[in-house]
């Protein structure tokens, strides 16, 4: 069935809930969920946790952002190749907290394939949609910033913007899968993004800041 590709990345932010020993917590969690409903999972804990988690965990961890830079004297910056040395397989870009130019994405992409990290670019409506499938990343993550965090899934408050992504991508770039966030914290919302032309979706403080994060997570998913 197509819903056993989907992949659920779930980003950790810089919430308390999901940093040091709690981060590592919540990614055997994930791991756990992804072993039990055969649903490919990933998380994107915070920069330090990384190699915490990558070493402890066997699901895929990404970055919550790299800069598109060379090895070098750059302070302060996150550099591509630490960040896999770190064990992480991916990177977020473009996230709506933190945003970057057309021409940094371009090449933080570029970097990303330097030292094989994948890509999901995270999007805000359909022309920064096409304009980032022009870059070939790995995903595109469409997330309008006015609905993240309010509970309220762009798959419902705003279905066209999923569907118009999903068809624009598809005529660039058949080959970049397309993910769906903002304000998913339900199966129905999961399932609905599916059924927009989802390939997956991209998750936060519904599941990070949840009392039972466990509970959240499998209502989230069981209905695949």
């Amino acid at each position: 069935m197509r819903e056993n590709n989907m992949i659920v990345i779930l980003n950790f932010k810089c919430y308390k809930e999901a940093m040091g020993e709690k981060a590592l917590t919540l990614a055997r969690i994930c791991e756990q969920i992804s072993q039990e409903y055969s649903i490919k999972m990933a998380v994107a804990p915070q920069h330090p946790d990384i190699y915490r988690i990558s070493s402890s965990v066997d699901i895929p961890v990404y970055a919550q952002h790299i800069d598109p830079i060379e090895v070098g004297s750059h302070t302060g910056y996150v550099l591509p190749e630490c960040v896999a040395e770190a064990g992480a397989c991916g990177t977020l870009l473009n996230h709506s907290e933190k945003r970057m130019k057309l021409a940094d994405i371009e090449r933080a992409i570029e970097r990303a394939r330097d030292v094989g990290l994948k890509t999901v670019v995270c999007t805000n409506n359909i022309p920064t949609t096409k304009a980032a499938a022009t870059l070939l990343p790995d995903f595109v993550a469409v997330e309008p910033p006015e609905l993240i965090g309010t509970g309220v899934a762009v798959s419902k408050a705003n279905p066209e913007v999923v569907r118009g992504s999903v068809k624009a991508v598809k005529e660039i770039a058949p080959n970049v899968n397309v993910l769906c966030g903002a304000g998913i914290t339900t199966g129905e919302d999961f399932k609905r993004a599916v059924e927009l032309g989802a390939e997956g979706i991209l998750l936060a403080s519904g599941i990070v800041k949840a009392k039972d994060q466990r509970e959240a997570l499998e209502s989230l998913v069981k209905w695949l």
